[in-house]
């Protein structure tokens, strides 16, 4: 049995959450077109690792084919013929990307569903066109990772007047659960960012000068980790100080311009929360060009769980990594089956994350917990 403690951070990374899913028992091979390779990176055949729902209960009534924008065509997703499409929203250059794209692709092979998928590379108005082109292609169902919370009103619109339903995961779109989208999958990105501050201020004894690597605007990801972050600052430690705040969009490169530029201009910073692992590594590189010592002289918490950055933990460099799990395909082809079926899925299902430190980290590393 695997040991690792997976559940311990659950309080702190728990809203409200439910989803009626059970375990699904197909196992026909599939087909899958997809414009990137669904080969090895970022996959695990690690059962410990894959997505838990936080909570099974149900938080309202539950979204069916029957319910969805007034009904929609009753379909069998692992007949073989019916076509999903998924549209991935940045390159799966990005380890959380590439986990993602391979869970869904290996998934979707396991059940024998038709899948077409596309890649948005950051770009929403790609998305908005390469949805459009997947419901052209024959697409009667989308699983959509979206690029920006606010910006697919076309692709949703069209998919809507087409009565083809969409699943979100990872991050949410605009609109009414069962209405223009199924169901939101993902994680409680508020929780995890108090649990970033808690870990920050408790590297540091409460007291530091902190700068906030936020990530792309626009999508609620963003909006709730700053804010998750920040409220629990003002409610639990006062001496915390935020003295700047500045996007790095998600990436590494931009992550590491800005922290040159903040600590430019905030030499004495010595915390920094970043909102993902690949603005992290970005952050820590300009922490180290700028001649001070990651762990050390500036304490880091971030959020993902990326293999690369989960090493930093176990090294000491990085105080926390908060996972946000990736491996979505199981969920989310459970909640069309249920979609489809007599259960139905509920509004937003949250998932369980884990907490890496440095006292579990290289644990989580031998058992292949990361990605």
């Amino acid at each position: 049995m695997n040991a690792f403690p997976r559940a311990k951070a659950t309080a702190a990374l728990v809203m409200t959450a439910g989803l009626c899913l059970a375990a699904s028992a197909c196992t026909n091979s599939g087909t899958s077109s997809s414009g990137s390779s669904s080969s090895s990176p970022g996959a695990t055949s690690n059962k410990a690792a894959e997505q838990k729902v936080v909570s099974s209960g149900s938080s309202g009534p539950s979204c069916t084919y029957k319910s969805y924008g007034g009904g929609v065509p009753k379909l069998d997703i692992t007949d073989g013929k019916t076509v999903v499409g998924f549209s991935q929203s940045e390159s799966t250059s990005n380890p959380f990307r590439a986990t993602e794209t391979n869970s869904i692709t290996a998934q979707a092979k396991k059940l024998g569903v038709k899948l077409i998928q596309r890649n948005a590379n950051a770009d929403v108005n790609a998305q908005n066109s390469q949805i459009e082109d997947m419901i052209a292609q024959g697409a009667k169902v989308l699983i959509v990772a979206p690029e920006n919370s606010d910006g697919l009103g076309p692709a949703l619109a069209k998919a809507k007047a087409k009565k083809i339903p969409v699943l979100t995961i990872d991050r949410t779109a605009a609109g009414s659960a069962c209405t223009d989208f199924m169901s939101f999958v993902g994680s409680n990105f508020y929780g995890q960012a108090q649990t970033a501050a808690d870990d920050l201020a408790a590297a540091t004894n409460e007291k530091a000068k902190v700068a906030i690597l936020t990530g792309t605007p626009g999508n609620n990801v963003t909006t709730d980790r700053t804010k998750g972050f920040k409220d629990r600052l003002k409610a639990k430690y006062p001496n915390m100080k935020v003295v700047a705040s500045q996007t790095g969009n998600f990436a590494q490169t931009d992550g590491q311009k800005v922290m040159e530029q903040l600590l430019q201009a905030h030499p004495d910073i010595d915390a920094v929360f970043t909102e993902n692992d690949e603005m992290a590594l970005g952050a820590l590189q300009a922490i180290r060009s700028a001649g001070k010592t990651p762990g050390k002289d500036v304490k880091v918490v971030t959020i993902d769980g990326i293999k690369q950055v989960v090493q930093d933990v176990s090294a000491g460099g990085v105080v926390a990594d908060i996972e946000t799990n990736p491996r979505f395909g199981p969920l989310a082809f459970q909640a069309l089956q249920d979609f489809y079926g007599t259960k139905g899925v509920q509004a937003k299902v949250i998932i369980q994350d884990g907490h890496f430190t440095q006292k579990n980290a290289k644990q989580a590393l031998d058992q292949g917990l990361v990605y």
